[in-house]
This record gives C-alpha cells, sequence and structure tokens, in this order.
C-alpha cells in the first residue's frame, strides 16, 4: 500500500479521530481512509504538516470550569432547595451530566481547590486545612501542621493545558498560596482576583481591596465582575482553544445580599430553627433570604456565561463544568444560625458527614451528555483534572501519580474506596477526624475519643443510624483500611496536647 503499513494507518486513524467532534465528520474521515489512495493523502497531510480544517490546533475543545465556594448539595432548584431561585443551572441539569453523588476532595476549601488543580488527594499534597488554618491552643489534642501553598512542583491543570497550547485564565478565589504561588505561577496567562484569601477581602461590592482586581464603579457586585471579565477573556480567545476557570468567592461567608436579586425574596418569611449536631448546631430550613439572594446572583451569572458562548458558536466545542468546593455552611459553633441547611444530609461544611462533602455538580460535554444524562457512583474533585484533560484529547496518558480517573471511561471509578482525611478543629464544630466510604459503606473516626461511627448509606443517606455494634468486622476491616490509606498518602495525625487544662 504505497509503502505504508496497516499499523501506521491504524495510529493515524486513532490520532485524528479524537479532534472531530461532530460525529457526521468522524463518519466521513473513516469513509475517507478506506481507499489505499486515499490513505496515502491522509499520510502525508500528517506526516507533511498541512492542516485540514477538521481539525485545526486552535479548535480542539475548549474547557470552562465554574467553581462554586461553600454551595451545598441542596442549594439549587433541580438538587431539591425549596427557597433558592435558580433557572440556569436548573436548564443546565437538563443538558449536561448530572451527579447525584458527588464528593469534594475535602470538607474545607484549599484542600478541595489543590485536589481539582492536581487531581490528587490532598492529603498527599500536605493540604489538610484550610490555609493557614485554625490552631486552637487549649484543646485535647495539638494537630498537624500543612503547607501554605500549593507546591511549584505539582503540575496543575493549568499547565497541562498550556502545554497543549491553550490560553490559560483564572477569576475569583484562589486560596492556594500568596503571590509567589498565586495562579500566575501555576500556569494561568491571567488572573483576575486570585489571592492568597479565603473570602473577598473588602467584601462583595466594590472597591474590592483585592490587589489583583482593579476597583469597578460604586455598587459593582463581585459575582458581575469576575463573570463580565471572564466573558470579555473566552470572546477575545474565541478562534483559540481556552481554558477559563471562573471561582466565585460566592456564597463564603460576610453574607452580602445581591441588590438587583434580593427583591425577588420580598415577602418571604421562615423561621430560624436549629437543632444540634454534638457540640454544634446545624440549620433546620433554609431561611437566609440574602443568601438566596446569592445563589441566584451567581445562577444569573453562570446563565450570561453560557449564553456568550452560545452567541459565539463556542458550546458546542465546549466542555464545562460546575461545582462546588465543599458543603454548604449549615453547622456552626456557639448557639449560632448557618446561612443555609443540607437536610436531609448530616451537618455541612467542615464535618466528614455527608451534608459536609457532597456536593451539586454538572459537567456538559457535547454529544456525550444526552448519552449520559445522569451518574449515580461516587465521583470526586480529583478526577475532575483527568476528565477534561482525557475528553478534551489534550492528554491520553496522564502520570501514575494522579489519584482521579476519567469519569466518563474508566469503569474503575464505580467500585473504588475514597476517604477524606482531616485531622484539625474547624469553626463549624468539627473536631480531628477521617472518613473512608467503600461501596455503601461509611465509617467516620474521631481523634479525641477513638471513637469509630458506621453507616450504610444506601438505607440511610442522612447517617442517623450507627451500626458500627451491630457490625463490627465491617467497622474494623475499614477502619484498618482508613489508617493504611492515609499512611500511604504520607498522611500526619494529630497528637495529646500536654499542656491542655480542661474546663472546670
Amino acid at each position: 500500500m504505497h509503502g505504508i503499513s496497516e499499523v501506521e494507518v491504524q495510529q493515524i486513524e486513532e490520532n485524528s479521530l479524537p479532534y472531530i467532534s461532530n460525529e457526521y465528520q468522524r463518519q466521513r474521515l473513516i469513509m475517507f481512509t478506506s481507499h489505499p489512495l486515499q490513505k496515502l493523502l491522509l499520510f502525508l497531510i500528517f506526516t507533511v504538516g498541512y492542516q485540514n480544517p477538521l481539525w485545526p490546533q486552535s479548535h480542539q475543545m475548549n474547557v470552562v470550569i465554574v467553581l462554586v465556594d461553600d454551595l451545598g448539595w441542596k442549594d439549587l432548584g433541580h438538587t431539591g432547595s425549596p427557597l433558592y431561585h435558580t433557572p440556569n443551572l436548573d436548564k443546565l441539569a437538563t443538558e449536561a451530566t448530572v451527579f447525584t453523588q458527588a464528593y469534594s476532595g475535602h470538607p474545607v476549601c484549599s484542600p478541595s481547590r489543590a485536589a481539582i488543580m492536581t487531581g490528587k488527594n490532598p492529603t498527599r499534597l500536605g493540604i489538610t486545612d484550610w490555609i493557614p488554618g485554625q490552631r486552637p491552643a487549649n484543646r485535647p489534642l495539638t494537630t498537624p501542621g500543612i503547607n501554605n501553598e500549593l507546591a511549584l512542583e505539582e503540575k496543575t491543570i493549568a499547565e497541562y493545558f498550556k502545554d497543549n497550547n491553550y490560553k490559560t485564565f483564572f477569576a475569583g478565589k484562589w486560596h492556594l498560596g500568596e503571590e509567589s504561588h498565586g495562579p500566575e505561577t501555576q500556569g494561568f496567562d491571567i488572573n483576575v482576583g486570585g489571592i492568597d484569601k479565603g473570602s473577598p477581602p473588602g467584601g462583595y461590592y466594590s472597591p474590592y481591596n483585592n490587589p489583583k482586581l482593579e476597583d469597578g464603579p460604586e455598587g459593582e457586585y463581585l459575582p458581575d465582575r469576575l463573570t463580565s471579565e471572564t466573558i470579555r477573556f473566552i470572546t477575545e480567545n474565541k478562534d483559540h482553544s481556552f481554558l477559563a476557570f471562573l471561582s466565585f468567592y460566592t456564597v463564603h461567608t460576610p453574607i452580602q445580599a445581591s441588590k438587583e436579586d434580593r427583591p425577588g425574596y420580598e415577602g418571604i418569611s421562615i423561621p430560624e430553627v436549629i437543632y444540634p449536631e454534638h457540640e454544634a448546631y446545624s440549620l433546620l430550613y433554609q431561611n437566609n433570604l440574602d443568601y438566596a439572594s446569592m445563589i441566584t446572583a451567581m445562577d444569573r451569572n453562570v446563565g450570561l456565561l453560557i449564553e456568550n458562548l452560545k452567541r459565539l458558536k463556542l458550546w458546542e466545542n465546549t466542555i464545562f463544568v460546575f461545582t462546588s468546593d465543599n458543603g454548604g455552611l449549615s453547622t456552626l459553633q456557639w448557639n449560632q444560625a448557618a446561612p443555609t441547611s443540607n437536610l436531609p444530609l448530616r451537618a455541612g461544611k467542615g464535618w466528614c458527614y455527608e451534608g459536609g462533602i457532597r456536593i451539586p455538580q454538572l459537567i456538559y460535554i457535547p454529544e456525550k451528555s444526552s448519552r449520559v444524562p445522569q451518574i449515580d457512583h461516587p465521583t470526586v474533585h480529583q478526577d475532575l483534572l483527568p476528565t477534561v484533560l482525557i475528553e478534551t484529547g489534550a492528554e491520553s496518558n496522564l502520570p501514575s501519580l494522579i489519584d482521579g480517573k476519567n469519569i466518563f471511561s474508566d469503569r474503575s471509578v464505580e467500585n473504588r474506596t475514597l476517604y477524606w482525611d482531616f485531622p484539625h478543629y474547624h469553626g463549624s464544630g468539627w473536631k480531628p477526624g477521617a472518613a473512608i466510604r467503600q461501596g455503601d459503606w461509611k465509617l467516620i473516626f474521631w481523634y479525641e475519643n477513638d471513637k469509630t461511627e458506621l453507616y450504610n448509606l444506601k438505607t440511610d443517606p442522612g447517617e442517623t443510624q450507627d451500626v458500627s455494634q451491630k457490625f463490627p468486622d465491617q467497622t474494623q476491616t475499614l477502619k484498618k483500611l482508613l489508617d493504611t490509606l492515609i499512611d500511604k498518602d504520607g498522611g500526619q495525625r494529630p497528637t495529646a496536647n500536654t499542656e491542655y487544662e480542661p474546663p472546670e
């Protein structure tokens, strides 16, 4: 066949087909390569370097990631909120793949963000608390230190895409280190508002007091500004492959209503009822109308972002990811009401119960999401990096050190074990501990009292019935496995505080 082997032809087809997003074009290419002379022409195209318009480098699939801070599992209309208005995300849920058991990489923000950026478990990165974390003095345990930044040696999602000639953009909350470890040092060409702080330093209205974000006109709302900056980047780079990462500070405290969206909740009155969770308190009903307006503002901006992609005719060539960094803030110490409720899930941000780590998540992949409308098995933040890299065709052979899996093609995700390592105290009332999930079984371990709890999530998704005494063998097996996983990933444990003085 004119000196071209069947193996070479097969390689040509395998290398070219992933870049053809349109199924009709894919079939045309397959038919085109069925004749020997046409195979010779295709060989010359790839070896000589002719750029066929069917698969130009500039038209590799784009990626947009929207990360919302502290968005609870039940904070959207389609996930069950009886209060919050989220029409744009509810519509997206009809087009995208809905994840009913998506988990964050950790119960708090910085570790989860590190997991998204690297595809690795936060324990392996030495980031097991929000940066710089909480170190209360007079507690029974002394908690381990953490890395206060994402190491520059770690390859981030932005660096993977830059290696594939993508333009990269970051806007919003970073919280993975100071300027020396900011987005610009981790693969992002542009950084708008990404600093070391976990909440907006100037609040949600301009002036922002943010060295990476110029103040807007008086009264400008931060989510609106971050979205407009993202839209500007996409519009300016519409003819080039891009990764746009919009990381809202919303809905982290301070709770500051969106003036544009707050009127939509006028006339609503819901009582504030809290109930005990260990030594803390959880909110029973979603009732905070200012928080509700922040949710709606976020949803409105996601709608604008999608509308712009469609207007530019980029929607059918863009993977769109929507996720949260941890569970909603529903549980706090000191007999105070949190801004949202995650019921029927237990507890919230900062806890390894389901309310602290179960999150809303949507992924839209052109021509694929319609065939996979819902995924019901557990997934985790570490999966996002390999999923988008493989689905865009940017990377096919990722390093074995990455913990995440391609959600859509790797069947091993359906039966794997997940764990969460949080050996620190947290303002939500959480005390040092860890958790592991294997199948329907979920175990939580507490370091202070060396206590384990076991739940069957299939029959008890709200974790109301501890069955550790009923199933001692299962409890022991999971506890041993949890210890093994933490040790394997270099995890640290708290130690006894020799200076602790119990309250009188």
